[in-house]
């Protein structure tokens, strides 16, 4: 006979596990703990095999539960069989699970950061922009989720406020699927076709010669002080300049050789170290089990070593790390090295080293770039010192 409401509201457990028949293969399952669910038993036409649907827990209805029987019914005659579907169902999201767990974007961007980005050491800003801008958006998706209109949405996003942060976060993004298309993750990048949204007008900041000053008496004592004074003296990048390792180190000849994997434009680069390069270098403490020169120097925190800088320049126009670097090339400029020995030692490839000449041109410049970069370490000290012959006037 057919259930009632009330007879379904007061079925109460037992011992064992029981049904009440609904007729027409329609069953109310009430287990020992007290848990209610609906089951349907039907036979297919095909094979006369019996099986058995779970519709739901006690949550359904009596006539909700009819309603679900009556639509399974209709599949099993139409040929369907519905409790071979629910298991295969669930047999796909189970799959699906398991592969958002092996690509989901958190996973992907763990393993960016491991296997790629620590090569280079400012991985963590790197790591940063992920954290910050990029899980937060995409967490719980896939790789394969994200399509160009999810990375112009983030992007945009990002933009509305934020212009040159969403640039920099754009080159974070190409290069994370740029290696996905290399590890075989992905076959396209999702950043085809997309393009920076905000223009950035280049920086024609240099220091001058009381700010050169001030910022060297500034790094006085400061954990990053050599490291940044390293980068006064020599005019390399930051990352390579803080990547320094002893291995790279020639003693004898006073040379520092960085290799393709830690340059820019993946070429080898020589730096000849002037003397007060090398006193700084050489000053430095061998660590065992780093063989970094600068030690530790990926923890010294770049932007809170700057913010100690400027109080210690009360009075000084803003400027970014990367200003020293042009304030070096600007220098060599005003010491009347040539231009292409300055390209050199700032190891561009465009300018005057650009195009054919670039091609066929194969002077390493090495002497020159020594006696460069020589004449502008001193230049330096005799700014330092005051024995220049300029009179500077330092701030308190």
């Amino acid at each position: 006979m057919a259930l009632t409401a009330l007879e379904v509201e007061n079925a109460k457990p037992r011992e064992d596990r029981w049904e009440l028949s609904d007729g027409r293969g329609l069953y109310l399952v009430v287990q020992p703990s007290g848990a209610k669910s609906w089951a349907l038993r039907y036979r297919r036409k095909k094979d006369r095999k019996a099986r058995k649907l779970t519709l739901a827990g006690g949550a359904l209805s009596l006539a909700e539960a009819r309603a679900r029987a009556a639509e399974a019914m209709l599949q099993v005659t139409a040929g369907a069989d519905p409790a071979a579907a629910k298991v295969a169902g669930k047999k796909a999201e189970r799959q699906a699970a398991a592969y958002r767990a092996v690509d989901s974007v958190e996973k992907v961007v763990g393993d960016f950061i491991r296997l790629y980005a620590k090569r280079n050491r400012s991985w963590r800003s790197t790591e940063r922009i992920f954290e910050k801008n990029v899980l937060t958006a995409w967490k719980g998706r896939t790789i394969h989720d994200i399509k160009k209109r999810d990375v112009l949405a983030l992007l945009d996003a990002i933009a509305a406020d934020r212009p040159v942060q969403a640039n920099r976060i754009f080159a974070g993004l190409r290069r994370l699927f740029n290696w996905c298309i290399e590890r075989d993750i992905l076959a396209i990048s999702p950043c085809a076709g997309v393009r920076p949204l905000s223009k950035e007008t280049s920086r024609e900041r240099v220091l001058s010669d009381v700010e050169l000053v001030a910022l060297w008496h500034a790094t006085d004592g400061d954990p990053a002080g050599p490291l940044l004074r390293i980068l006064m003296l020599t005019g390399q990048r930051r990352s390579e300049c803080s990547g320094m390792c002893w291995s790279e180190i020639d003693e004898a000849e006073r040379l520092w050789t960085l290799p393709p994997a830690r340059t820019k434009n993946g070429r080898p680069h020589t730096v000849p170290l002037s003397s007060q390069a090398w006193a700084i270098i050489e000053s430095m403490p061998r660590i065992r089990g780093d063989h970094y020169v600068f030690a530790g120097a990926d923890r010294v925190g770049y932007h809170r070593a700057k913010r100690r800088i400027d109080q210690r320049m009360p009075g000084a126009e803003p400027w970014v790390l990367h200003d020293i670097r042009r304030t070096c090339a600007t220098g060599l400029q005003k010491l009347g090295v040539r231009l292409e020995v300055t390209e050199a030692v700032l190891n561009h490839t465009s300018g005057s080293r650009a195009g054919i000449v670039g091609v066929y041109q194969r002077h390493d410049w090495a002497a020159e770039k020594r006696d460069a970069l020589q004449r502008w370490a001193d230049r330096v000290d005799a700014l330092v010192t005051g024995k220049s012959g300029a009179v500077i006037q330092l701030r308190r």
